[in-house]
């Protein structure tokens, strides 16, 4: 028995794991949160090709 938790990274698009790879018992998937790498500074996501806006009203934006 291989104690029943493990970790596995896999795309959502792969196929479903059904039985965990070391024991052959069945699996039930858990999702985890979304975990952004880190906060873009407005400076970095011009910088990626965002286009930066800045509300001056309401429903009113202008590019900064």
């Amino acid at each position: 028995m291989c104690g029943g938790k493990f970790v596995l990274r896999r795309p959502v698009s792969a196929a479903p794991l059904t039985h965990c790879p070391a024991c052959k018992k069945p699996v039930r998937k858990i999702l985890s949160t979304f975990n952004s790498p880190r906060t873009l500074s407005i400076s970095d996501a011009k910088k990626a090709g965002f286009t930066v806006l800045k509300r001056t009203g309401k429903g009113e934006y202008e590019r900064q």
